[in-house]
Order: structure tokens, then sequence, then C-alpha cells
């Protein structure tokens, strides 16, 4: 802290100066005494000088109402709001959301650092803090086709980077475990700093391992058995509750049934779209659904708060006491949460924000660049034996493999011979997944159960984490049509029905984020996603972030790649 700036708030502490802000009447959370008091909060030059009988030059009553620090969420991708990300914090930070621990390997898979510093940019001047992992994995493994590699050296600029806190998800868990020098490089540059993990359903054996590489963070665990078992190895455990993956519920679940102690959780959205933010809010939605299991308001917020801030190192935040950043949230009470005013450095955060993106790099568009497709390459010959399906998870990104017998028809070739294939028909749908970044030409097809969809397509270029174009449908037509308008719009979502395109919410940033305003974004969102439940998909997921994630070859069981079907399980290409 500067000279000057400790002289006043010293002084401020002290009584020798007002305060700037004293906000009067309010119900604070200790997160330290697990208390909650009555009290009144100083401020002066963006910290919380004192707590108690203070006179300010500006003063407001709460009138009893509930007071925490601002909420953390411990784990996000910007690029999966799909807006640009000052939208992102201004709509989160309204919700009470004041500090966003950022990994921007989505746009540094398709753009490598130029896609890191556009991120890093656009959320310089946020109503938040705003900080950094710097992407491990670009791409996730050595059988992905991403945009860019991120290799030890093109990230050293990053180190000494005051937003830069540490190494984001290493998802490639096996080039971690066996040794591979590429990876011990990225996890060399970044000893001292936090390394966060991306782990899901290792053995015992393999999860020592790769914690002992100094990981020490996970917001993959997906049951109460798995995040206890990370915990039990010194893992800090995220609980994801996003648009997607919705693990919260079975993981709070057994912690309240076994009473644990929640000392080593934190918070996290991970992928979480817009429209779902503002309707039922960001991290305050996971504190609230925590409370209403059974968890403590105050062992809740703590998980918000301190938990979070002491994982990542930020020791001014997180708490309401003297000496921290007076990011602070009014809510309504201590069950429902609801912000009612948010503070951010001492300023009240104002409703009418305005939003200035800046402008975006020229070589962040038109990412798009498929070859000349041959339609031939989405035939599955069925020669009725088992074939390995995707079989989708509700509310879940994980999946299972099914071996089964596909639906089939016979079709008559250009030679006139007779040959059996694959028959979509809406319990079995078809997947593909085309390789966008470098017009390489590789498809990768294969079968999925669980996404329900009849008479159509859909089709998305977010496609964890390589981002090509991924598609599902119940017929090829229909599977080109969707693939060649994202060519034409230079990526985004679409759907397609009966031969003609439905609607299409174009990303032209990279393929992954949008150009215009949010609530464009969200409008068209909720108009295509009611369609896509009414051509079958299941409630149970969302259209456009569950099939986004039936690409990434780090979560169990069963992927479409660009170069196949991948089981993880057994790391092989089928």
């Amino acid at each position: 802290m500067k000279l000057e700036k400790y002289i006043a708030c010293s002084r401020a502490a002290q009584k020798l100066d007002k305060a700037e802000l004293v906000l009067k009447n309010a119900k604070i959370v200790n997160v330290f005494t697990d208390r909650v008091e009555d009290g009144n909060i100083a401020i002066t030059k963006g910290m919380i000088v004192g707590i108690g009988d203070f006179e300010g030059i500006e003063e407001i009553d709460l009138k009893g109402q509930y007071v925490t620090s601002g909420f953390i969420d411990a784990h996000l991708h910007l690029e999966s709001t799909m807006v640009n990300p000052q939208v992102l914090i201004s709509q989160a930070a309204r919700h009470g959301t004041t500090t966003f621990i950022v990994d921007p390997h989505e746009a540094a898979n398709v753009a490598g650092t130029v896609g890191i510093d556009y991120l890093l940019d656009q959320t310089k001047d946020s109503p938040a803090h705003v900080y950094f992992m710097i992407a491990s994995c670009v791409p996730a493994t050595e059988i992905d086709d991403s945009g860019a590699i991120l290799t030890a050296k093109e990230m050293e600029k990053y180190i000494g980077n005051r937003r830069v806190l540490g190494l984001g998800e290493v998802m490639d868990c096996f080039a971690v475990i066996n040794g591979d020098p590429k990876m011990n490089a990225k996890l060399e540059l970044f000893d001292g700093k936090v390394k966060d993990g991306h782990a899901p359903g290792l053995t015992d054996e393999q999860l020592a391992a790769y914690v002992m590489a100094g990981i020490t963070t996970d917001h993959e665990g997906s049951s109460y058995h798995y995040v206890m078992k990370e915990r039990s190895m010194g893992m800090t455990c995220h609980i994801r509750e996003g648009s997607a993956a919705r693990n919260l519920e079975r993981i709070v679940k057994g912690i309240v049934e076994h009473n644990d102690n929640t000392e080593g959780f934190c918070f996290c959205t991970d992928d979480k779209h817009i429209e779902d933010i503002m309707a039922e809010g960001d991290i305050n939605f996971n504190v609230r659904k925590a409370v209403s299991m059974g968890i403590s308001p105050i062992a809740a917020v703590k998980m918000a708060t301190i938990q979070a801030a002491r994982c990542y190192g930020l020791r001014r935040t997180g708490a309401v006491a003297p000496g921290f950043d007076a990011d602070l949230v009014v809510w309504d009470s201590l069950k429902d949460f609801n912000a009612q005013m948010v503070f951010y450095n001492g300023e009240l955060i104002n409703d009418r924000l305005k939003i200035r993106p800046k402008p975006c790099p020229p070589e962040l568009m038109n990412t798009v660049h498929l070859a000349e497709i041959d339609p031939k390459k989405l035939v599955i010959k069925a020669d009725g034996k088992p074939f390995p399906v995707i079989g989708m998870i509700p509310y879940e990104i994980l999946t299972e493999r099914k071996d089964v017998v596909l639906p089939s028809t016979v079709v008559t070739g250009e030679d006139g011979t007779e040959e059996s294939i694959f028959a979509p028909n809406g319990e079995i749908d078809k997947i593909a997944v085309f390789e966008r970044h470098h017009a390489t030409g590789k498809i990768g097809v294969g079968a999925i159960s669980g996404f329900g969809l009849k008479g159509g397509a859909i089709a998305s270029s977010v496609s964890h984490d390589s981002h090509n174009i991924i598609v599902i449908g119940d017929n090829d037509r229909d599977i080109l049509t969707a693939v060649r308008e994202l060519e034409r719009t230079g990526g985004g979502y679409t759907i397609v029905e009966n031969g003609e395109v439905f609607d299409t919410l174009a990303l032209p940033i990279m393929g992954l984020i949008s150009d215009r305003s949010y609530s464009t974004v969200s409008k068209k969102l909720k108009k295509m996603k009611n369609k896509a439940y009414k051509m079958g998909i299941p409630k149970t997921m969302d259209p456009f972030i569950s099939l986004s994630f039936m690409a990434l070859p780090v979560i169990p069981e069963i992927r479409c790649t660009p170069r196949g079907i991948f089981d993880v399980k057994k790391w092989q290409l089928l």
C-alpha cells in the first residue's frame, strides 16, 4: 500500500478524520468469528478501516440488512457466456460477485496468447477484481486439433503480471502423471503459484501422483465420495454449479449427511450462460442452494469469500474487517441472498453502468477455416456388431460408453451394391466434429444417445476445448447444412430443421463470443433453446453447453473428436 493511502486510512481508523463512507446499522457476517455482528462499516480509499461507532462524510443507513464481503467465483471461463467479458462481469457483479478467477483457455485454444491478451485487456477496467490463471493445456491433449499451441516459453511473459495468479486447470492428467517434459516445464514455470486442477475419475494412486506435482484445486468432482477423496489429499474443491454441469446437489447432500467440515470448499460456475446469470444469479445462486440444503449460512458465505480468497492468496479479499478491500454486498437475508447493494472498492455499483467494449483485434475474427466437405465421410457402416455409443448423462458433462447395435437402413451404392448404414432415430443420433482451424479436412463421426434430437441438427463452434465445429443430428443433410451455416457466420450456434436454418446465434469473435448486446444474445438464445427442447432435447441439459462438452477428451468416459471416437479411460481412439 502506498504511504499516502495508508496515512489516510490510518487517520480514519483512529477517528482523527471522518471516514469517506460509513455503512450504518449493518448486520455483518464475520468470517473469522462465525458470528453475525451489529455494527457500522467505515470505508476510506476503497478499504475498510474499521467496524464500530464511526462518522462518515457520506453515510448510508442499511437498517439492519446483512453485509458480507463480495463473493468470489473461484473458476470460470469468460468466453462461455458468449458476450463481451465486460458484460458478464457487470451482470455477475450486480448479483454480488466482485472477484473472478478466470481461466482463458477457450480463447487460448483458438488464438493462443492473442486470445489471452484480448481477455486481459477487455477486463482491465471492470467493476470487479478479475484475475487470471494462464491456460496450461493448449491443446488439451496430444490428440486434440486446436487453433494454437501454447508452450512454457510463450507463457513466460505472464509471470510477474499482478493479475496472473497461477497456472490454469491442468487437464492433461496423464501428461502430469507420466512426467511429460513439456508439461513439467509449465509446472516448474509456475512454482510458488497456485496450480488449478482438472482431475475427474482418477484412481487413488493416480490422484496422489497428480497432487504431488503441486496441483492444489479441482472443480471436476461430481460426487461426494470423489471430492472427499480429493479433500483427504489436501486439495481445495470448487463446487461447480453452471449451466450444464450442476454438481452442487450431490456434493452438498453428502456434506450435510456426514456433517463434514466445509473448510476446504469454494464455489465456482465454470461455464454459465448470461441468461442463466440474469435469471437465477451467479455465485449467490450456489450459496442460496447450498443453504437450502442444510449448509449453515455462515459456512456457505465463507465458501464464497474467505476460503476462495485464501486458496488464491488474495490477502485483502474475502472479509468484512479492517485492512480488507471494501468489496461489500448488502443482502435481503441469509436465506434468499438477493443483492440489494454492491460495493466495489467502496463505490456503489450503478445499475446503469456503461459497457465500453474495446476493439477486437482483426486476427480474432474469421477463424472458421473448413476444408471442402465430402458427405461420404459422415457415413457409418452398420455391420450388426455393437458400436461404442456416447451416452449423455442428465445434469452432467460426464458421459458413459454404451456398446449397442446401431439402428440401420439399407442403401444402394453407385455401383449397385447394397450396404447397411447407421440410420439415426432420435434415440440414437449422429454426432460429428469438423476440424475448423487449419482446414485439414478431419471429420470424426459417431453415435450419441440421450440428446433426443429429432427432425434436424444442432451445431456449435463452441466445442471444448479445441473449439472445432461439433454437430448432432438425425440426418446427414441437416448436419451438413448446420456446419455450412457456421462457416458462413464465422462460428456460433445454429439449429436446422427439415433442411432449413431455424435460427443462428453468430459468434464471430474466435467463434466463441458475440459482438452484439447481451439483451440480443439472451433473447435469441432463449428462442433457440425453446426450439431445441421442442425438437426433443430433454430439459435436464442445456442444448448448447451440453453439446459443446461432447468433444472434450479429458472427461470420462467417451467423446467424439475430429480424429474419431475417443475412450478417455483407455486413452485410445476407437
